[in-house]
């Protein structure tokens, strides 16, 4: 979910959602079934209605339907207010069909839930108020006002007014529960398929830096030897040359670009080695290069490399981008939020690997401590937080991409604080701020001995 100028989140606007054309196939579908009962209820249970009403409002029905099919194109999504007006026409369609068949007495008048539910789940809060308000309106109105039902020898159908009192208050809490419901239903699936949006644009960013990284590599590794060749016919040329100092100064020349080019392809082979081609390195290489970008922030940054309680070797472990992209970002809200120092205690053992992310700020907010994880996560601050990071909108989007992840790695992720969630006081230099620990079950991440020797792989470049 992308947030805009004004602070608007993008994802609020959610009316592109339904198409029109789903619209249409439903009111076809309702055109058919209220059809269909009006000949069930006539032809076999004998009851009289005022068929040229149902006959006009259907028709009507049947009119916006074939228009908008003709107009619009199949794939047109509606606006706002667009999609606002097509359900307000289906909620008063139905309540004019309602009051020419008994009003609530009409068992039919709990399907006036649909288009609010529809509203709820598509539309904006505003709009969805509007929707349920008419509704609501509506139904008020037809538990006084409407046609009674009667049967084909004349007797009036009823029911008793406790009956029909509880039929207006059932429709009623029905459209608040159901509305709102189906708005928090819709708003944390589309809150959560934006923020995987976002995990999935900071993988595939992670990814071309690191794909990046493998044609530099590859690059330097296949000039290496043309330079390498004129290198050697160059300095033969100096020995070659002697009397002939103007051409002796060109060999010398190329002599020592040729050292500048093997310098440059050097750095940049090792760059891309780092990146790429070192498909797997020892846990703690790892962790540091996950680390790196935020040890020079002003921030002390420790590895403890506690090392293993059964003796077993330090594992290597693949340098997936997930790995390195979720730890970065966990290092980096600890050098946000900690006072002066950060750090990550290293520990494995034959059967797992674990990590723990310490620092010695205020810790994770009691209120929201159950909540970490979650995307778009909302709280109030204090003034001494936002002064800390003023740049920061504390929406909780970096600890759920780096928690998404690192569990798709197969990491289990637990958050909890160092001190009492009540104490005030900051302990600069202890260990009693936020804790992240993090553990895997060592064969998830961790490369096989067999394979440890194999550090770098062939070079090849990498096409899009």
């Amino acid at each position: 979910m992308i947030e805009n100028g004004n602070g608007v989140m993008a994802g609020e606007r959610r009316s592109d959602w339904v198409r029109l054309r789903t619209l249409v196939a439903v009111r076809w579908i309702a055109i058919a079934g209220q059809i269909g009962t009006i000949l069930v209820a006539m032809l076999t249970l004998d009851l009289r209605f005022d068929y040229g009403a149902f006959a006009l409002v259907i028709g009507a029905s049947i009119i916006l339907n074939i228009v908008s099919s003709f107009i619009y194109p199949e794939n047109t999504r509606l606006s706002e207010r667009g999609a606002t007006l097509m359900l307000l026409f289906d909620i008063l369609q139905l309540s004019a069909l309602l009051y020419f068949s008994g009003g609530l007495n009409n068992p039919f008048s709990m399907l006036i839930l649909a288009p609010v539910s529809i509203s709820a789940s598509a539309l904006r809060p505003k709009s969805s108020i509007l929707t349920g308000a008419v509704a609501i309106a509506l139904v008020s109105v037809l538990a006084l006002y409407y046609l009674p039902l009667q049967t084909g020898d004349g007797q009036i159908l009823t029911v008793p007014g406790l009956f029909l009192f509880g039929t207006w208050a059932g429709i009623v809490i029905g459209v608040v529960f159901l509305g709102v419901f189906s708005w928090k239903v819709a708003s944390e699936i589309h809150t959560m398929s934006e923020a995987l949006l976002a995990t999935q644009m900071a993988l595939t960013r992670e990814q071309k830096l690191t794909d990046i990284g493998g044609v530099v590599a590859a690059a330097a590794h296949e000039l290496g030897t043309p330079l390498a060749t004129i290198k050697l016919v160059s300095s033969e040329l100096v020995d070659d040359l002697e009397g002939q100092e103007e051409l002796r100064d060109d060999a010398r020349l190329i002599n020592e670009q040729a050292d500048r080019c093997r310098d440059i392809l050097h750095s940049m082979g090792q760059a891309g080695k780092d990146d790429l081609h070192m498909r797997f390195a020892p846990l703690q290489a790892v962790v540091e290069e996950a680390a790196q970008p935020h040890m020079a922030r002003g921030k002390s940054v420790t590895l403890d490399v506690l090392g293993s309680e059964d003796e077993s070797a330090q594992p290597y472990v693949y340098r997936r981008p997930e790995i390195i992209h979720g730890l970065r970002n966990l290092v980096q809200n600890a050098v946000d939020f900690c006072e002066t120092t950060v750090w990550i205690d290293i520990a494995w053992s034959a059967d797992d690997i674990r990590l723990r992310i310490i620092d010695d700020g205020a810790g994770f907010p009691a209120s929201v401590i159950g909540r970490i994880g979650d995307p778009f996560m909302h709280g109030r601050r204090a003034d001494k937080e936002f002064e800390k990071r003023p740049g920061y909108q504390g929406m909780g989007l970096g600890l759920f991409i780096a928690k998404t992840l690192l569990e798709r790695t197969g990491a289990e992720i637990a958050f909890s604080n160092g001190s009492d969630p009540h104490d005030l006081h900051l302990h600069a230099g202890r260990r009693s701020g936020a804790i992240v620990e993090l553990s895997w079950q060592r064969h998830m991440i961790s490369v096989p001995e067999g394979e440890q020797n194999k550090a770098l792989g062939e070079n090849t470049l990498l096409t899009s």
